[in-house]
Formats: C-alpha cells, sequence, structure tokens
C-alpha cells in the first residue's frame, strides 16, 4: 500500500514501538499522556510486522523502542525473531535502568545497544529520573563487555545544548560508538514545559560548530531539524525518491515516515494488526513527509 501511494519501494529501517508503558516520566517525553495506556503489540503482531517489512520492502534493521522495551514482557523473543528468523540487524533504545539481566538475555542477538541521555549527570536526572545517569553508563559497560556495540541519543534541550561536546567526549571513554541528536518538539510532555525549547535558532548553529571544532572519535549524528537545511515540509512528488531510511510505528500501529511527524495523529498509513497488511486512510491531514538523510560529525 505504500509503495501504490507514494512511489516507496524499499524502507531499510523499521522503527518499532512496542508499548507506551515505560518507568520513566521524562519531562520532553513525546508520548506525554500516552504513557499511561495500554496499546502495545503482542509478540505475535511484532514479528508479523516484522516480516511484512522485510518481504514487502526490502527492511533489513529494526530499532525496538517503547515506551521502554525492556519492560516489554517479549521482549527476548522479538529479538531473537529478528535476528535468527529475519537476518535483521537489532538496535534497541532504552533508557538503561536497571537492565542488567535482560540485556544478558538478549545480548547474543543483539547487535547494538543505544542509551537516552538529556547531559551529564544532574542535568539528565532532572529530566530523567533521579540516579539515571550513572544508570544508563552502567549498562553501557555491561553491554561491552557483553560484546554488545553501544552508543547515545540526546534531545537537545535549552538545558543541555552546552553539554553536547563534553557527553561526546564522555561516552567516547565509555566506548560508545555514536550519538544521535534530536530536536525537541512542543509534543507530548515537552508541551507542557516550554522552557525546555530553544527559541534562539542561532544556538543550533553554534552547536554545529561546536562538534566540527571538537571534531569528537565518536559520530555524532545530528537528525533533520538540527541540520543546516533543515527538515522537509512536504512530501517528495511523484517521481521522487522509490527508497527511504525509516518509518516508525507507535504501539497503535500507526505509521510515521519523518521525525518532524513523530507525537502527531496525522498518519496516513496504518497497520491493521489483526489483517496484517498495512492500510491507506486518506484524510485532510496526511502525514507524508518523509525524513532526510541526518548529518554527521566526527569519525570512528
Amino acid at each position: 500500500m505504500i509503495g501504490e501511494v507514494t512511489g516507496i519501494r524499499r524502507i531499510r529501517m523499521l522503527y518499532l514501538q512496542l508499548l507506551y508503558r515505560c518507568n520513566f516520566e521524562c519531562l520532553h517525553c513525546f508520548h506525554g499522556k500516552r504513557l499511561k495506556h495500554a496499546d502495545a503489540f503482542t509478540a505475535d503482531e511484532a514479528v508479523n510486522l516484522l516480516t511484512l517489512m522485510r518481504d514487502q520492502y526490502g527492511t533489513e534493521a529494526v530499532t525496538l523502542l517503547g515506551g521502554e522495551p525492556f519492560v516489554y514482557k517479549d521482549l527476548a523473543y522479538v529479538v531473537r525473531y529478528a535476528k535468527q528468523e529475519l537476518g535483521m540487524q537489532v538496535e534497541i533504545c532504552t533508557n538503561g535502568y536497571r537492565i542488567e539481566r535482560r540485556l544478558t538475555e538478549i545480548a547474543p542477538h543483539l547487535d547494538l545497544l543505544r542509551v537516552s541521555l538529556e547531559g551529564i549527570g544532574s542535568t539528565n536526572d532532572h529530566v530523567r529520573k533521579f540516579g539515571s545517569y550513572r544508570s544508563a553508563l552502567s549498562a553501557l559497560d555491561i553491554a561491552r563487555g557483553l560484546g554488545v556495540r553501544t552508543g547515545a541519543t540526546l534531545t537537545v534541550t535549552s538545558r543541555n545544548i552546552g553539554e553536547v561536546v563534553p557527553l561526546a567526549r564522555t561516552l567516547q571513554t565509555c566506548g560508545a560508538e555514536q550519538l544521535k541528536l534530536h530536536c525537541l518538539r512542543p509534543v507530548g510532555n515537552a508541551a507542557d514545559h516550554p522552557e525546555l525549547l530553544i527559541t534562539d535558532s542561532a544556538a543550533y548553529i553554534r552547536l554545529r560548530e561546536q562538534l566540527q571544532a571538537a571534531d569528537p572519535t565518536i559520530e555524532v549524528i545530528v537528525d533533520e531539524d538540527l541540520s543546516e537545511n533543515g527538515a522537509p515540509e512536504t512530501c517528495a512528488p511523484a517521481g521522487g525518491p522509490t527508497q527511504i531510511d525509516r518509518i516508525e510505528a507507535d504501539p497503535r500501529g500507526a505509521l510515521t515516515m519523518s521525525c518532524k511527524a513523530v507525537g502527531k495523529d496525522s498518519h496516513a498509513f496504518w497497520y491493521d494488526k489483526l489483517a496484517d497488511h498495512i492500510d491507506h486512510r486518506p484524510s485532510a491531514t496526511d502525514e507524508l513527509t518523509l525524513a532526510v538523510p541526518d548529518v554527521v560529525y566526527g569519525r570512528v
């Protein structure tokens, strides 16, 4: 269905939000009140969607998210199926809080563990949860000991924009390979915390200059809205790209093609869990915006 409407024939990666439930209530979380919702993929629904994406769109990688994926009871099954049965690259994005036992269980089938951090020490803990910074760094250390590659994600806010380069250096000492930077959007919990938003667009220019000057030894990947040219406003026209890097499925089955649309309800495509296929649901607010390539600073 996606191919018929957009012309897209290949989608490299699926971002699969397994559930809304989380053991944190971060100040900036785009899910907001949905963190309390029970929507989730069953194990069968998750592996069915993964299989459909591989067979119909050549999807070769999956990133498992939530909510918090490590509170998802069938995480080990989904990870093993994606790796062993479908041959996918498997990444998990987690808050890293007390995940040691389950991480040890799935490590043989996991390609990358990415922890979410919002700065260094108390800067992170104020936004996420007291003790979460140390727990996240501990998770990175344990993953490395288990032979799992590691990285981190940070959402750039007014509180932590000055700690991006120091955090990249800290992660280097932890053996992490990558730091992804995302733009904060005023949706979910962030809509109730406008003080976290960056209102001076020149701050992003300075951040990019700092990253270029620092030349980190790990990759620092800047998402579409933080890049120099910004994110696209509209879907590519007919005859545009036949391949995109990613698509994201929320716990209800709504599909999003761009970070710019995350947290909104303007979805043109849905995964029908019962029928195991993707539907087009046209409306005046169809979200067909495509993701653009991220910008990478540093080297590995």
